[in-house]
């Protein structure tokens, strides 16, 4: 049963039906120009989605697809946006923020995003920056089989985790240093889990990813088996489309 529109993205220019692609709920995916924006939609089954991975997935590939058949220029829309009907589109987003859209398609014009996530092994830090600094290995294997005041402890730990917090920065700079130029615009965000020491996206040119990727290979190579480096470099820019109010 039809329950109105679930929408994937926006586009600048018309988009032609994309050959068998499917949506969720397995629906083809057209395109709708409203007011001179392409939207990506198919007809939403569900008043609303499980955010389940399979469902994620979908919407995104929806997207990529899109990329890949060459329409580069895109903001997507948060999974599960389901509307009535194009009127609800026009009247809610578009006459709104018709100014921003614009100002993000021409932000986003010849550009790509690609996202930097670094995770290492905390225990094999810590037990790395002992070796190396045998000072405060030292002071640490002094102090183990005594009964420490709360003061000792809480001056050892911190001398551990400003040695290791020095240690992070050492390899998050030799990444902003190597891959900054390259970008237009960075964002930074709270690392994912405990293992996670960076997470930023990268707004960069088209044209400049083979030498994004070739610096991010050779870093990987630096540090070796001490880091272990997620790199996308093919998604929509979710980070740099965002609409304020």
């Amino acid at each position: 049963m039809n329950t109105g529109l679930y929408l994937y993205g926006i586009f600048p220019d018309p988009i032609p039906e994309i050959v068998d692609l499917q949506g969720l709920d397995k629906q083809p995916v057209h395109s709708q120009v409203v007011d001179g924006f392409s939207f990506l939609y198919s007809d939403a089954c569900q008043e609303k989605y499980l955010a389940s991975r399979r469902n994620l997935l979908t919407h995104e590939k929806v997207l990529e697809l899109a990329m890949h058949e060459g329409f580069h220029v895109l903001l997507p829309l948060r999974f599960g946006l389901v509307v009535k009907d194009w009127e609800t589109i026009q009247k809610q987003l578009i006459e709104p923020y018709k100014e921003q859209l614009n100002e993000l398609f021409q932000k986003l014009t010849g550009q790509r995003e690609v996202s930097i996530k670094i995770l290492w092994d905390s225990k094999s830090e810590l037990q790395a920056m002992m070796k190396s600094n045998q000072e405060l290995k030292q002071q640490r294997d002094n102090m183990e089989g005594k009964n420490l005041n709360m003061e000792e402890i809480i001056q050892i730990g911190q001398l551990i985790e400003s040695n290791l917090a020095a240690r992070k920065q050492t390899v998050i700079q030799e990444f902003f240093d190597n891959l900054h130029p390259l970008a237009k615009e960075i964002v930074e965000s709270d690392p994912m889990t405990e293992e996670m020491i960076y997470n930023a996206a990268f707004l960069i040119p088209w044209e400049a990813e083979p030498v994004f990727s070739e610096r991010v290979e050779a870093i990987d190579q630096k540090f070796g088996d001490r880091l272990r480096i997620r790199y996308n470099n093919f998604t929509a820019p979710y980070t740099f489309a965002q609409l304020t109010s």
